[in-house]
């Protein structure tokens, strides 16, 4: 019996990878020695954030773009997203010929914008939410009878994102697990396919954020079962595990750190995962960081909240007499602990404070947890009060 029309196999994979030779770039398979030490795994990492565009998506957009009929490629293809996709949709039409409308949401950033733009397709900017860009491009799909490219919900685009996996196959053949951020599942739908054909033995770990409507990690922010994506998944992956915002930060920030790349959110859920201790550290962990177009200003927000998590970061808010010498005897206090002082900021009028009071707020960069815990608890032996922050805790 032949495969329904949702199906994708391992022929199928290979034929997209034939396809895709010469257009997009086997990405490397990293060793970090770092993050190995620190997770007591041998830990590999697949840098698609390092493929054209930027992330994963070409692969599949190409795969399903190079099918369309010569009637189809007249009427050009159509796609709403507000990020990654869309960068691989243009970039895909663009080689092939196939004029690309985007429509992308009121809210996306300026510079995918623009690189969606000079990857050749028409932008067209609609709405406050991901809901009415699709509402919009629907309604010129029917106006202009272009071909729709779904972001994940389909076999061409599956087949093409598996090529991932076969790579992951051949690169790492010693491989124990592949962890794979999950959003609406074209690429772990794709990796799973591939790898329980070649290697049924290795696991197969999906990556979602605690929040998927409110995460850093947007670009998994799909809440929808997809028709194809959906009974893959069921079958051929091993386990989906959730992480929180703190994780997905932190691990953006260690991999700035540690293994030198510019990861977005939905790239670091795998690193995120076993960070949580949500996925076992042991054998041999095949992180697919799936790409790296953070917004640079998210990016600054995000490294600050990363260094926070890992306690390298520190706000405080130190209430002390005001009267000539305190604040030098505070700050001797966080010199003989080794900190460093980022800013110091004074406020002597506020309605919880005595006449002769002041409240200090001093932003800090410290070692680790540990550390930060030493420095809060040198502060209260040295007889200061530290008050809680507007979000509820001594540190934010």
């Amino acid at each position: 019996m032949g495969k329904t029309r949702t199906e994708v196999g391992l022929e199928e994979i290979r034929e997209a990878a034939g396809a895709l030779r010469g257009v997009a770039h086997r990405t490397p398979v990293l060793y970090s020695a770092n993050l190995s030490k620190r997770l007591g795994c041998e830990v590999r990492i697949k840098s698609e954030n390092l493929q054209r565009t930027g992330s994963f998506k070409i692969r599949g957009a190409y795969n399903r773009i190079l099918r369309l009929s010569k009637e189809e490629r007249e009427r050009g293809v159509i796609a709403a997203s507000a990020g990654n996709h869309a960068q691989g949709v243009a970039l895909a039409a663009s080689l092939l010929g196939v004029k690309a409308t985007i429509v992308m949401p009121s809210y996306a950033s300026l510079p995918k914008v623009e690189a969606t733009e000079e990857y050749g397709a028409e932008v067209v900017l609609a709405g406050g939410r991901v809901e009415e860009a699709l509402e919009r491009a629907e309604r010129l799909r029917a106006e202009t009878g272009a071909v729709q490219i779904h972001p994940f919900d389909d076999p061409l685009i599956v087949a093409g994102q598996g090529t991932v996996g076969l790579e992951i196959c051949e690169d790492v053949p010693d491989a124990d697990r592949i962890i794979v951020g999950v959003g609406g599942g074209g690429l772990i739908s794709g990796i799973a396919v591939a790898v329980k054909a070649l290697k049924p033995e290795v696991e197969v770990v999906g990556v979602r954020p605690a929040e998927p409507r409110a995460t850093i990690a947007d670009g998994t922010a799909v809440d929808v079962r997809g028709e194809v994506t959906g009974p893959i998944i069921d079958r051929f992956v091993d386990e989906i595990v959730y992480v929180d915002e703190e994780s997905v930060s932190e691990a953006i920030v260690l991999h700035l750190e540690r293994t030198k790349q510019v990861v977005e959110g939905a790239g670091a859920l795998p690193l995120a995962a076993l960070l949580a201790g949500k996925v076992p550290s042991r054998g041999t962990s095949v992180l697919v960081v799936s790409g790296g177009n953070i917004d640079p200003g998210l990016l600054a927000q995000v490294i600050r909240h990363g260094l926070e998590g890992a306690g390298r970061y520190l706000f405080v808010r130190v209430q002390m007499q005001d009267r000539p010498g305190q604040l030098q005897r505070a700050l001797k206090v966080l010199a003989d602990m080794n900190v460093n002082v980022v800013s110091v900021v004074h406020h002597r009028i506020g309605l919880t404070l005595p006449v002769n009071e002041v409240e200090v707020e001093l932003t800090l960069e410290t070692r680790n947890r540990e550390h930060a815990h030493k420095v809060r608890s040198a502060l209260l032996k040295a007889g200061y009060r530290l008050n809680r922050s507007p979000a509820g805790s001594v540190c934010s």
